[in-house]
């Protein structure tokens, strides 16, 4: 037996458990180079080590056992090539789902972690950073509607729009006059989607916070109203409605937290 290797042996060296060695031999995909036929013990050879690495690099890279197997003898470099292909765009598509995960991750962490931290009280200029989202189509209203009627509208379109519901969606208001005038009744609807071609800009903003279920701002829009008026402050561009705290980190509507900002200038 001088040459070989125990299979415990083996395995230390390949660093490989010994249970995998002896499935693999059982299914034919790596075998012994040889068994004592005494005890039956399987016994490997040092060279194996270099035909082990075919299996071992491909095991690595989730290729089914059967496709190493066929693939064991009688592979040549086109096929291996068209083989490392396929991986390479099955990759692709699984880096793309997880920079996705990680943005819906970060962008509803940022939101919660900013809902705890905030004065409800309180409305004040606050610096806000550029942010990209996507904005969906006009909200149409007919006599009696709520935000339901458009919104049940759009999600059923979401695959056409191209819209990912696992963002945290937004309500947009065209200025401070249609605010007042609905604030549950928004002009449009976002997605806060770092992909988004549209970006609201980096600059000052007048923010207030409410709690309550979607739409339900109470006095909020008149308070900012008369705070802007107050300090001289020229409110310009859209209202923004972000839902901090919102179904998927609370279970009573009634604390869902809604923050309200609006750019402004000095008159």
């Amino acid at each position: 037996m001088g040459e070989t290797l125990s299979i415990q042996e083996f395995s230390k060296i390949a660093n490989i458990e010994a249970s995998t060695l002896r499935y693999w031999d059982e299914i034919e995909l790596f075998s012994p180079l040889m068994r004592n036929p005494e005890n039956n013990y399987r016994h490997y050879s040092n060279v194996q080590l270099l035909a082990l690495n075919f299996v071992t690099t491909l095991s690595s890279l989730d290729v089914p056992l059967k496709t190493i197997a066929d693939l064991r003898d009688k592979r040549d470099p086109e096929e291996f090539l068209e083989l490392l292909e396929k991986l390479e765009k099955r990759m692709d598509m699984e880096m793309r789902d997880l920079r996705q995960r990680y943005s819906i991750i970060h962008a509803r962490r940022e939101l919660i972690n900013m809902g705890m931290r905030v004065d409800l009280s309180a409305i004040s200029v606050i610096h806000l950073d550029e942010r990209a989202m996507i904005i969906w189509p006009r909200n149409e209203y007919k006599k009696g509607d709520t935000f339901l009627e458009p919104l049940t509208s759009h999600i059923a379109k979401t695959g056409d729009l191209h819209i990912n519901l696992s963002f945290p969606v937004a309500g947009r208001h065209d200025d401070m006059e249609s605010f007042l005038k609905g604030p549950g009744q928004p002009d449009n609807f976002i997605s806060i989607d770092p992909i988004g071609t549209s970006i609201r800009k980096a600059g000052d903003y007048l923010v207030g916070y409410a709690r309550g279920y979607y739409g339900e701002l109470g006095d909020l829009p008149e308070r900012m109203a008369a705070h802007a008026q107050k300090n001289s402050l020229r409110l310009t561009g859209p209202v923004y409605t972000m839902y901090l705290h919102e179904e998927i980190s609370t279970a009573d509507p009634t604390q869902y937290l809604a923050k309200c900002s609006i750019a402004i200038k000095s008159k």
